[in-house]
């Protein structure tokens, strides 16, 4: 990406990267002390050998320290003292391999002022939101709970160097392949699309609802920073359209996602997150055929996404299963 070519406008104060810029409708700010925190807790855990004072390590040391952000990704994501515990015990390897990457966090922010002016040009009604980088038990490189970007700095921050090998499958190879594809130049993208999210309200229950939420954070995001995640979802997707087509509108009113979203490989199609593809060539349809791209945008982000007539509305105006 070319997040390089852009200067960071920000400084550090008590562990908080606050990024200014001008179009925006209040500075963000930009949390990243909780992953110093959990290194911190990391050794001491490492250090004990009794599971009681493990537990009271990562309590004390990184739980209890925690920022709102922190404590917001783990309610989020159901994140326990205990499942750090047995991640740091279990994964020696992995939680060495990543250590050094997660102190990236500040370089991933660097193209955040102009990222944000540009959604708020394109969405003038844009509101502010935090963003916390923060340890998680490898469940999420990024989510959102309220006015809270939440980024999983142990996968938002990776590349291919991570070693997976001591992690039980399907995470192990799910997680090769997303480590394969650079999340860490890919994190401007991570960061506008998780904070689009919230700016949405939350999806209701069926295939369609979530795919399409998910698929208008890719195509904001896109707009954006001109950037698609490099997963293989945007290779198998163009090459088998007719049939992704064809088994989204089976399933779109349903409310078992193992084949389209937040998945492993292991589905009928061999791709993961699929219905992050069809709900982003819908959004991109509908984007295309209006000709009013600003009201466009603002329908898609405010569309009820909870309200199943709303989004089959807005799937039909779309044209893209004609």
């Amino acid at each position: 990406m070319t997040v390089w070519k852009q200067r960071l406008s920000a400084f550090l104060i008590a562990g908080t990267l606050t990024v200014t810029a001008a179009a925006q409708p209040a500075p963000p700010q930009v949390y990243t002390r909780d992953i110093d925190n959990f290194w911190i807790a990391h050794d001491a855990v490492r250090s004990e050998t009794d599971p009681a004072r493990k537990l009271q390590r990562i309590q004390t040391l990184y739980i209890d320290k925690g920022t709102p952000g922190l404590h917001a990704l783990m309610e989020a994501r159901g994140y326990t003292g205990e499942q750090y515990v047995a991640a740091i015990d279990a994964w020696p390897r992995y939680w060495a391999s990543v250590r050094p990457l997660t102190g990236r966090a500040l370089a991933a922010t660097a193209a955040l002022d102009a990222d944000l002016a540009q959604l708020k040009r394109l969405y003038p009604a844009l509101r502010p939101a935090t963003i916390t980088y923060a340890i998680g038990v490898l469940r999420t490189g990024g989510t959102t709970l309220d006015d809270k970007v939440l980024i999983g700095a142990e996968l938002a921050l990776g590349d291919a160097s991570v070693d997976v090998s001591e992690l039980p499958e399907p995470l192990q190879t799910r997680l090769r392949t997303f480590y394969a594809s650079q999340p860490f130049h890919n994190n401007g993208q991570n960061n506008i699309h998780e904070y689009i999210h919230t700016q949405q309200v939350e999806a209701g229950d069926t295939l369609a609802q979530y795919a399409l939420r998910e698929g208008v954070a890719e195509r904001v995001a896109e707009l954006v920073t001109g950037k698609k995640p490099d997963l293989p979802l945007y290779v198998y997707g163009p090459a088998h359209e007719a049939r992704l087509k064809q088994q989204f509108l089976a399933d779109r009113r349903g409310n078992d996602y193992r084949d389209w979203l937040y998945n492993s490989s292991s589905n009928r199609f061999g791709v993961s997150d699929l219905g992050y593809y069809v709900g982003y060539r819908i959004a991109s349809a509908y984007y295309a055929a209006q000709p009013d791209k600003a009201n466009a945008i603002a329908t898609l982000l405010e569309l009820r996404y909870d309200d199943v007539a709303a989004v089959d509305a807005l799937i039909e105006r779309s044209g893209y299963f004609h």
